[in-house]
């Protein structure tokens, strides 16, 4: 299979050669420029791209650094951050106390409720 392959690229290699060869020399002339040319216009475009490569990160920066700078993140919004509930503090195991005296507590509860209405 490969030297099959080989022949076949010798084969089309000396046509091409062949074909370039026979070609005048005002065919060559214009081809020539042409091919300068697109070379000469790639470059130019190489050219912007990188002048204006080092302008986008910088303005990418400072677009981040306005996004945070705008909307700190305040420890209270931080998520899955919570405070205990009353019933967590009662029920941890340093406040055994606090449940002996529960009619007390469920008292000063009520009246911060009946403070907060009237």
């Amino acid at each position: 299979m490969n030297e099959t392959n080989d022949a076949f690229d010798k084969k089309a290699k000396a046509m091409f050669d062949e074909s370039v060869d026979g070609l005048d020399a005002a065919t060559l002339s214009k081809l020539n420029r042409s091919r300068h040319q697109a070379l000469a216009q790639l470059q130019r475009r190489r050219q912007t791209w990188s002048r204006w490569m080092p302008a986008t990160g910088v303005a990418a920066a400072v677009l981040v650094a306005v996004i945070l700078l705008q909307s700190p993140m305040a420890v209270n919004e931080i998520p899955g951050l919570t405070t205990p509930t009353d019933m967590e503090i009662l029920l941890g195991e340093d406040s055994i106390e606090m449940l002996e005296e529960l009619e007390f507590y469920s008292w000063i509860d009520s009246a911060d409720l009946d403070n907060d209405v009237g």
